[in-house]
């Protein structure tokens, strides 16, 4: 990402961004937040599905987020989503954790999913939906259907797990 493009993309001159932010880090750190809270808004656009449903929905959601967005998926790793001690930089990055974790744990309370640990179901489908992002990323050019059998497959594996 070239701070140049981000600033014409504004309509500011590059340098007039440190006119509003303190460093590189503090302006990487901003450009995440807003792409993490724009990732939790198309989360919210699966209310009305069941949990399990949901969590099917978010996962695929982040998954076609890094597919579309490359380039901003890889800084996003960059970016800790927690400051230091106690403080949270990235409050999108709550938000859409929150708004997946929500979905882990009604899927508990309901007994679609049987576990004890909300945030641990939470962080392993994550982990397994990120993990598939990655992967995708990697240029082995497979067929899209081929591609969707995967991210079917990472999930339903992952809450097979949790099933009765």
């Amino acid at each position: 990402m070239s701070l140049r493009i981000l600033a014409r993309q504004m309509g500011v001159t590059a340098p007039a961004l440190y006119a509003h932010v303190r460093d590189r880090q503090d302006l990487l750190r901003a450009v995440v937040d807003f792409e993490l809270d724009q990732l939790a808004t198309h989360f919210d656009e699966f209310a009305e599905l069941d949990p399990v449903g949901r969590i099917r929905a978010h996962g695929r959601t982040y998954i076609a987020y890094a597919r579309d967005n490359p380039e901003l998926f890889r800084l996003m790793l960059l970016v800790p989503p927690v400051g230091p001690p106690g403080t949270i930089s990235l409050p999108a990055a709550t938000r859409a954790f929150a708004i997946a974790a929500s979905a882990v744990e009604e899927a508990i309370a309901e007994k679609a999913i049987l576990a004890d640990d909300a945030l641990l179901v939470a962080l392993t489908l994550w982990g397994g939906a990120h993990g598939m992002a990655t992967l995708l990323q990697l240029g082995f050019d497979l067929a899209p259907d081929l591609e969707d059998a995967m991210i079917d497959e990472i999930t339903d594996r992952i809450l097979a797990g949790y099933k009765a």
